[in-house]
């Protein structure tokens, strides 16, 4: 893929998800054949929120899973951070049309210097963004300072099939087939080759689940979903 495509300097990962934007949503559902509403529900399903929880929601991008935290949380609170503008402004219009704009709240911010004071949250989702994030660890880190003792965790991200058989087909499709249509829909050039680059380069299942541990979390799990073409990781602040 090249060098270039896996570059995570701050404005240019900014860049491209703003120049996607308007047609982002779509491509999510398209490409995962809609099952990634069933995993942002299972995601918030792990952090069993209590009444009125206050929930940190990472790159939130669109604000999808910050939209399926309140819906599953009665009384539940979102600050919804990501650097994105343009994510964000269409996040914005979304909120108004779903009259959500009293539960959930976004703020423009660093995944590295989230503008949050410490302690200040109940639990925390990352809906596949760590990965494009330049210091992952230095933002599990500010993840940890926010969290309040005992809150969890849940991070979505894409992973590489567990399955030996299923993972050549699944390859073929990501690298050769899904930039493709990402690029057709999108209109955009290298996001959709930036994707399968991303996940290749990035650490998951156990790998990640260390990291998770040396931030400072523990009950670290790493759960495959879809054959491991998806992770949910969980995990509680000491």
């Amino acid at each position: 893929m090249g060098e270039l495509s896996t570059d995570k300097t701050p404005a240019r990962i900014a860049g491209m998800f703003d120049a996607i934007a308007p047609r982002y949503d779509l491509l999510n559902h398209v490409l995962s054949a809609g099952l990634d509403r069933r995993w942002r529900a299972r995601a918030v399903a792990e952090l069993r929120l209590g009444a009125r929880a206050r929930v940190l929601d990472l790159c939130t991008g669109t604000a999808d899973l910050a939209l399926t935290t309140v819906r599953k949380s009665a009384g539940a609170t979102v600050i919804g951070v990501d650097f994105a503008g343009q994510m964000l402004r269409l996040a914005q219009a979304k909120l108004r049309t779903l009259d959500a704009t009293r539960s959930i709240h976004l703020v423009r911010g660093d995944a590295t210097k989230i503008p949050l004071a410490d302690a200040s949250c109940d639990a925390a989702t990352i809906g596949f963004g760590i990965r494009n994030v330049v210091d992952p660890a230095g933002a599990l880190a500010e993840i940890a300072r926010v969290l309040r003792p005992g809150a969890r965790l849940a991070i979505l991200e894409f992973g590489l099939p567990v399955i030996p058989a299923v993972r050549p087909l699944y390859l073929w499709y990501f690298n050769q087939v899904l930039p493709r249509i990402g690029r057709a829909v999108s209109r955009h050039d290298a996001a959709y080759s930036y994707l399968p680059a991303s996940v290749g380069t990035f650490q998951f299942g156990e790998d990640f689940a260390r990291i998770l541990r040396d931030a400072g979390f523990s009950h670290v799990k790493a759960s495959p979903l879809a054959f491991g073409i998806v992770y949910l990781y969980t995990a509680q602040k000491l």
